[in-house]
């Protein structure tokens, strides 16, 4: 898949699959709800564009395998976590009045994500400093990831 195919699927094809979400859908791994999973997703838009902040928690020695990762096929495994000083060992608590809310936050922030090109390079906890194109790489990585927890591409 090109990066603008990727790109399309984050910025329209992927709220199609949302259709099938709701409150009572459970995750085939890991702890969140559908409403913490979308607000989790949103979180790293904001983490894309600047407006959220994390320190580096990746030694940069070994950055290039991260990125190495990043430009390959290879999904995220199941139950992968992010590093504790990021998210901690539970999910955040909903901050959103409902998953419609949740929904519509999200799409406003990819929105937003995509209006913001030229796009500075910003910083994500793990993988480092990420360009535009590698935040459609990483973002495409975790969205898929996170829609296949609650099975909604298969």
């Amino acid at each position: 898949m090109t990066i603008e195919e990727k790109a399309l699927f984050l910025s329209t094809t992927c709220f199609e699959y949302l259709k099938q979400l709701n409150d009572s859908k459970q995750p085939s791994w890991g702890k969140m709800n559908a409403q913490q999973m979308l607000e989790h997703v949103n979180d790293f838009y904001e983490v894309s564009t600047g407006k959220l902040q994390f320190a580096l928690t990746t030694p940069e020695e070994h950055l290039p395998k991260y990125k190495e990762f990043l430009y390959s096929d290879k999904p995220f495994r199941e139950n992968t976590k992010a590093p504790e000083t990021v998210l901690g060992d539970e999910p955040l608590p909903i901050r959103m009045p409902s998953l419609e809310a949740a929904i519509a936050q999200l799409q406003n922030t990819v929105a937003g994500f995509f209006e913001s090109n030229p796009h500075p390079t910003t910083i994500h906890p793990v993988f480092g400093p990420l360009c535009f194109d590698e935040w459609i790489l990483l973002h495409y990585k975790h969205v898929t990831h996170h829609w296949n927890q609650f099975e909604l591409l298969r």
